[in-house]
């Protein structure tokens, strides 16, 4: 078997138990774990099987306001644990300020959130949860492992450094690749896969925290010449996006045509997950 049944199990019933817990509670990690599971089964549908069903095409719907909505947050709980991990001694004042204002922006977004958490639409979703889990061919799920790599070709790394729009490109394939080669059997092969991609995924996600942070407090202080908060944070920026950059997952050549045939079927990603000069949202 080229996948792990046990796996597919593992993150049906775990999404329906974090999407209960997410309804009762917006805590950082109800929200985090949410997103993460919906994004295991929306990889799932999307890069495994051939073909969505219509309850598959229906779940994904009913998840994208929910996971959009959490996302808000997430994005302004990376940033509030990267602003209470930075011990500097620049503009005390404005830190306690933007720290209060991310604090405010997230009450606003967790009621919004909780606006379509309701019982009708959670008890809709782990119905519809149960039957996909049920209705899954597994015969038919794509080899993991060939086509996580066939998911990196379609971003081969450029000649030079990258821009932070080809980074942030890297970001959300290298985090789907994960999600995708996570499927597969336990097997030496796949455990140093999923190795390089973690590696790959933790840099490039820290990168992107501390990018929105500093964007953030430039909105509200002003650039790197108007505050030495955010001069702080541009620096921090800086190095993590060169750390990322010296991890980046390198794609056999050969699967590149693969690759560029799959790019061609694959889903464009949601309006939360796209760069376009702005810190994009998708902090899972």
């Amino acid at each position: 078997m080229s996948v792990a049944a046990e796996h597919i199990s593992s993150v049906f019933e775990k999404l329906e138990r974090d999407l209960v817990k997410l309804s009762s509670k917006q805590t950082a990690a109800s929200v985090h774990n949410f997103r993460i599971g919906a994004s295991r089964v929306q990889t799932l549908f999307q890069q495994l099987l051939p073909e969505s069903d219509r309850n598959q095409k229906k779940l994904l719907k009913m998840f994208s306001r929910m996971r959009k909505r959490a996302g808000r947050i997430r994005d302004l709980d990376v940033q509030l644990a990267a602003l209470r991990s930075l011990k500097v001694s620049q503009e005390p004042r404005r830190k306690t300020h933007l720290m209060n204002t991310l604090i405010e922006l997230r009450t606003e977004h967790e009621k919004k959130l909780r606006k379509v958490l309701t019982k009708d639409e959670v008890r809709e979703i782990r119905k519809r949860l149960r039957r996909a889990h049920k209705d899954l061919r597994v015969d038919q799920i794509r080899d993991p492992l060939k086509t996580a790599r066939q998911m990196l070709a379609q971003v081969a790394r450029p000649q030079g450094a990258p821009t932070a729009e080809q980074l942030h490109r890297y970001r959300i394939v290298t985090k789907r690749a994960r999600y995708v080669a996570e499927f597969a059997p336990k097997s030496a092969e796949a455990e140093e896969v999923m190795a390089q991609l973690k590696r790959a995924q933790d840099a490039l996600g820290d990168w992107h925290d501390w990018l929105t942070l500093e964007h953030t407090a430039a909105q509200r202080l002003g650039d790197v010449h108007e505050s030495s908060l955010v001069a702080v944070l541009h620096n921090l920026a800086g190095s993590k996006f060169r750390r990322a950059v010296s991890t980046l997952p390198m794609a056999s050549p050969a699967e590149a045509p693969a690759a560029k045939r799959m790019a061609r079927h694959s889903v464009p990603a949601s309006a939360d997950e796209k760069y376009s000069g702005n810190v994009a949202s998708s902090a899972a």
